[in-house]
């Protein structure tokens, strides 16, 4: 599609990429000293910043929201957005003070803690997968291809560019200071678009006599075994990286809890503006061959000049903050939790500062060209979003999860065991079903989703290395007390 900008759009957008690049540099001065400073913020993030870089770093997939909106109406909040607050608020509570309080910077560094070298190494692998910004290279790289008339590669190509630039010289003190920009401006974009879709069309009553029946409906016409699976695709959020690295850098276990809890306030509030915007989009614009450019489309045929900008500005806005954000966490997986654990973990403390930022920009580089990668292969966002998570969250959840509770804590084999076995079954049963087809149209093994055989494998290893732990407690305690009627 063909979008069309007066001087002043174009203004507002060079105002932004200018305003991100100089607020990251200018933040990268807070990242020399300690390693803690560039790989989580020195551990100094206060309850606003730890708000304002959450919530805009979780909520990048804005093109996917609008195809999936557009498609199935209301769904997209039920789907996209209850599973999430209600992780979001079990992680909170139940999480969040204790990942602050372990003082690690990843969580290959908590697997290596509980479980040992080998764990630790796949764990490595597999958060590397589940936070690659594929989709967010993919998204941000469309909306610039869109403006510029550039092919898809060189826009892809130069918006990487521009996001990493500053995580280079800043790490996370860029990172969550960009954040906290975007953050403000993807809720203007929206804000902007709203208002004025109600008033020269209308509200509730306009949407009704114009969607479909089951847009306003909670499936929209999804099987319950698909929303089910995103449901527990939802759970990602436990094991998320992103939670994981600003918890270890918030200020206090207390900024941890109370900011996500804020965090989902925001969420929701959210959600409600890009899924009405969403429902807009399809009751004014019926015949839309690409879904995915529902949003940039509705901006085309509704908004003036420079309200049109500013909306734009919101989307690269809550794309570029996933991007910016899961950049730099897989750029540390690479340098910290795979190059330098692999060949110098036992590098002195100096020595291993300057490896691991060596390596951490290394990661950024890799980083990119895996994602630019991907992008052009799989080019769906919310196909990439699903095989991920269908394949790599079995594989974590269960060693992660129990990491953090002592009781919960079995035999390094047996966790082993669990984690490979999950995301290797989930892997084998998402390739069963993609000959020939897209993955959300595929025909998997006895029509069961890939999540479902990688959980319970998972599940059925770690209950075996469960039970035989607690055999071998009650066994030591009947030891004991037979010793003490001795």
């Amino acid at each position: 599609m063909t979008v069309t900008f007066s001087p002043a759009d174009w203004a507002v957008v060079i105002v932004y990429f200018a305003s991100v690049v100089f607020v990251g540099f200018r933040a990268a001065r807070r990242a020399r000293g300690p390693i803690d400073e560039y790989l989580v913020a020195g551990r100094t993030l206060t309850l606003p910043i730890f708000v304002a870089t959450l919530v805009s770093t979780w909520y990048g997939g804005i093109l996917g929201v609008g195809e999936f909106s557009y498609r199935y109406g209301i769904s997209n909040w039920f789907i996209f957005g209850v599973p999430y607050y209600i992780f979001a608020v079990i992680f909170a509570i139940f999480l969040a003070p204790k990942v602050h309080n372990a003082k690690l910077h990843t969580i290959p560094d908590k697997l290596r803690e509980t479980y040992g070298e080998a764990t630790a190494r796949m764990g490595s692998f597999i958060t590397l997968l589940i936070v690659t910004p594929a989709p967010y290279v993919l998204m941000v790289g469309v909306l610039v291809q869109m403006l510029s008339g550039w092919s898809l590669a060189v826009s892809v190509g130069f918006t990487t560019v521009v996001s990493i630039a500053y995580l280079y010289a800043g790490g996370l003190h860029s990172d969550v200071r960009t954040n906290s920009l975007e953050f403000i401006l993807m809720y203007i974009g929206f804000g902007v678009m709203l208002p004025y879709c109600y008033i020269h069309y209308g509200g509730l009553s306009f949407i009704e006599s114009h969607v479909p029946p089951g847009h306003l409906t909670i499936t929209g016409g999804n099987s319950w075994q698909y929303i089910i699976a995103w449901f527990f695709i939802a759970s990602l959020t436990l094991i998320d990286p992103a939670f994981h690295q600003r918890c270890y850098a918030a200020k206090s276990g207390a900024v941890a809890r109370y900011g996500i809890l804020v965090s989902t306030i925001f969420w929701l509030f959210f959600d409600f503006m890009t899924s009405t915007t969403g429902l807009y989009a399809r009751a004014i614009l019926p015949h839309l061959s690409d879904p995915t450019m529902s949003y940039p489309a509705l901006a085309q045929v509704v908004l003036p000049g420079f309200l049109k900008g500013l909306f734009f500005v919101g989307m690269l806005a809550s794309i570029m903050a996933s991007l910016e954000s899961l950049t730099f966490i897989s750029a540390v997986t690479i340098g910290k939790d795979i190059l330098f654990s692999f060949f110098h973990k036992n590098d002195s403390a100096v020595d291993a500062k300057s490896r691991i930022m060596r390596y951490s920009h290394i990661g950024i580089f890799v980083t990119a060209a895996i994602s630019i990668a991907i992008t052009l292969l799989v080019p769906s966002v919310i196909q990439i979003w699903y095989d991920l998570g269908a394949v790599f969250i079995p594989g974590l959840l269960i060693p992660l999860l129990s990491s953090y509770y002592p009781k919960l804590q079995v035999s390094p084999k047996y966790i082993f065991l669990s984690m490979t076995s999950g995301w290797v079954t989930s892997l084998f049963w998402l390739f069963s079903g993609m000959a020939g087809h897209d993955t959300l149209s595929s025909s998997y093994l006895f029509n069961i989703q890939p999540m479902y055989p990688g959980l319970f494998l998972s599940a059925v290893f770690y209950s075996i290395g469960f039970a035989k732990k607690a055999k071998e407690a009650s066994e030591v305690s009947g030891i004991s007390s037979i010793a003490e009627e001795k």
